[in-house]
């Protein structure tokens, strides 16, 4: 009763600082923008890391993580998806430098499609050429840049089970330019805004789990199969374990 009665308030709140602090940093976005390098898409993203655990922090959302921290180095990172503030989350969850994949649709937004096309490597995956030319601008990216993010589901999650069937990509990336898997989890975000409303928002806090790195030394394509099926269970079996743990 106290959820259905605060949570319009509240969700006002969270939107309405989400919308004024973008529209402040969007300036300095488009003046850094104009480089259109390495350099500046790592300057748009330290704005965008700190920017994130700023506001997660204020509007009651604040990260906490769990495991292993990941050593330095470029990863194929893959995260479970199941929440609109999953793409906000990522950002304090990886401490380096990371770029991630995202549906083109999305740089059709105002403003914050502008942002989104400065870092995201952009996919249609209506398209098989889209999806093979993402492919190679993620293989330079991690072989010369940074780490790459992949929601290997795809979309939210919305079957009830853990986790949704994987696509290949992010697999066949890793095998590809020989860089280690490293899966992170994101048990509670789905708490903190339900995908089934944009009105759905709820303070509380953010676990970041942290899994070991799976590494991918010496393996071909022909290993893509057991390789995703190794992941798909070592995250399932984490998020079973996890939802037995009571969090606000």
């Amino acid at each position: 009763m106290i959820r259905k009665l605060f949570q319009p308030f509240y969700t006002l709140w969270a939107l309405s600082t989400f919308v004024l602090s973008v529209l402040l940093a969007f300036p300095f976005f488009a003046l850094i923008s104009i480089g259109n390098n390495k350099s500046s898409r790592k300057a748009i993203w330290r704005i965008i890391q700190v920017w994130s655990r700023g506001w997660l922090w204020c509007i009651g959302m604040p990260v906490r993580r769990q495991g292993p921290r990941p050593v330095d180095g470029r990863y194929v990172v893959v995260a479970n998806h199941i929440s609109y503030i999953d793409a906000i989350v990522i950002f304090p969850a990886i401490p380096g430098y990371f770029r991630p994949l995202g549906k083109k649709e999305f740089s059709r937004i105002p403003v914050i499609g502008f942002i989104y096309k400065q870092i995201v490597l952009m996919v249609d995956r209506s398209s098989q050429h889209s999806r093979g030319k993402s492919l190679r601008l993620m293989w330079r990216a991690v072989r010369h840049e940074c780490s790459i993010v992949i929601f290997p589901e795809g979309t939210f999650n919305e079957t009830g089970a853990p986790l949704k069937e994987f696509y290949d990509g992010a697999f066949r990336l890793a095998i590809n330019a020989q860089t280690p898997l490293l899966p992170i989890l994101l048990p509670d975000t789905v708490k903190r805004w339900h995908y089934s409303g944009w009105w759905k928002l709820w303070p509380g806090r953010n676990r970041i789990v942290y899994l070991d790195p799976v590494p991918v030394d010496g393996l071909k394509i022909e290993d893509l199969p057991a390789l995703k099926e190794k992941v798909y269970k070592l995250m399932e079996a984490k998020l079973v374990e996890l939802a037995n743990v009571i969090i606000s």
